[in-house]
């Protein structure tokens, strides 16, 4: 019943949305009015909040110091100011130029836009500096050959074949006419409704910027990162830009909302029946299973799973440690005779990063938060704040590990092809590397780490 009023809420919040969205349509471009729980990042005056930047890794401009990044913004403005204009409370840009680019980052938001081209116009929304929401004349045959017959809304630089790569629908309106595009965005998932069309369905924006990068240096999206407008040779003008800052409760019940076909619960949000283990040492508080404090071990679900996927919501306290137990044979240790334990750990916490902090531990990068923990680390830096509650989707098929995080996929795995010379235990210290079906569990270890929403979906 609490995943179906869940879906319930989120299904209301979005349709809420879309009616706020609807309703201000017919606003006049010169008012910029924002609906209710939007902020309007332009104001039909100026360019006050903008800066400039081309296509370029946000991660580079995000690491600069303060007085950097200022002076960066700074030096911007005189191309902006040459290609950029306000008229008749509009933006427009001459085709030219560096891209408008907010000063402030987003991570997970609801934007909308709207915008107005000519024949042969060839733009974009960059969403947290990275490429793109196309936006382009679907009539132009010489952009046949890129996709512009498709219509806008697609994100035109993800791999060829991958879902949200073209739009689903064409809904772009004759050139010359306005038209409305609506964004949200949770993690790298990303919808898109054009002229109130779905255009793409929670789709992964993938890393523009990883193209040119070794496998091995390959990055999800930056956590939080600017919306940028590209200009790319044809006049182009925007206005009605408003976005909506999305929070954790809501970011988590979208996320779980989509592509739940086949997911089933297995915790009744009351007590551990259906679970075996050390179950003793844990506690159902607030409907969610809790580790007890200074207790732990093994528990694990009735149900034995081999290919499977499994979508819940956990809760860190500072410093908190607990994993996953991947097909967990029902008897010994939960780490070493599963098949991998997925690392569930406040990673950010000063203990593991400051070796000035009392208890300090060196943590190995196999260690962090979603690893498989010793042999294969994650990607890092995608936990929500200390005592937020996070999604996860782990999916297993085979020896293939993938790890999404709040939307952002941080680990992408075949562990049969990882080098034992980089784990941080001889490979005998595994002996349930090869095993292809058991249960699904929790290793606690001492902290009062939480978990809820607890489904899973067999793959076999």
């Amino acid at each position: 019943m609490k995943n179906l009023n869940c879906l319930k809420t989120i299904r209301g919040l979005l349709l809420g949305s879309l009616v706020v969205w609807m309703s201000t349509s017919g606003v006049p471009a010169a008012d910029n009015v924002p609906p209710q729980g939007f902020t309007a990042l332009f104001d039909g005056k100026n360019l006050d909040g903008w800066w400039g930047v081309k296509t370029e890794d946000p991660r580079a401009y995000m690491a600069l110091s303060p007085e950097q990044l200022a002076e960066k913004k700074a030096a911007s403005l005189e191309d902006i100011q040459q290609h950029w204009r306000v008229e008749n409370g509009e933006i427009v840009n001459d085709g030219q130029g560096l891209y408008l680019t907010t000063d402030k980052f987003y991570g997970d938001f609801e934007l909308l836009v709207s915008y107005k081209m000519v024949p042969g116009s060839d733009s974009g929304i960059y969403l947290r500096g990275t490429p793109q929401v196309s936006i382009w004349d679907a009539t132009d045959p010489t952009k046949f050959k890129h996709g512009a017959d498709k219509g806008s809304g697609g994100l035109w630089n993800n791999p060829a074949g991958t879902p949200g790569k073209d739009p689903l629908v064409f809904a772009d309106n004759p050139i010359g006419q306005w038209d409305s595009m609506r964004i949200v965005m949770t993690g790298e998932r990303v919808s898109v409704w054009l002229n109130e069309k779905l255009v793409v369905d929670h789709a992964r924006l993938y890393n523009y910027y990883n193209n040119k990068k070794p496998e091995a240096e390959h990055l999800p999206l930056p956590k939080t990162g600017p919306i940028q407008l590209q200009t790319h040779g044809r006049e182009m003008r925007f206005r009605d830009i408003f976005i909506r800052e999305i929070g954790s409760d809501e970011a988590n019940q979208i996320l779980a909302s989509k592509n739940d076909d086949g997911f089933a619960s297995v915790f009744n949000g009351k007590d551990l029946t259906g679970w075996g283990g050390e179950t003793e040492n844990y506690m159902i508080q607030d409907g969610a299973i809790t580790c007890q404090p200074k207790k732990g071990g093994t528990i694990f679900t009735e149900g034995e799973y081999g290919d499977f996927a499994v979508r819940l919501e956990f809760q860190l306290p500072p410093g908190g440690n607990n994993g996953l137990a991947i097909r967990y044979p029902g008897e010994g240790h939960g780490t070493w005779g599963s098949f991998c334990e997925l690392q569930v750990l406040d990673d950010g916490h000063p203990m593991y990063n400051d070796p000035n902090a009392p208890k300090y531990y060196n943590l190995n990068p196999r260690q962090t938060h979603g690893s498989v923990y010793a042999r294969i680390p994650a990607h890092r830096g995608y936990l929500r704040p200390t005592g937020e509650w996070n999604f996860q989707e782990s999916t297993i098929v085979g020896h293939t590990v993938k790890v999404e995080l709040n939307g952002f996929v941080i680990l992408e795995a075949d562990v049969s092809k990882a080098d034992p010379a980089t784990f941080m235990y001889p490979l005998e210290h595994f002996p349930g590397r090869d095993v292809m079906k058991g249960h699904f569990g929790f290793n606690g270890h001492n902290d009062p780490v939480q978990f809820r929403a607890i489904r899973i979906k067999k793959l076999d």
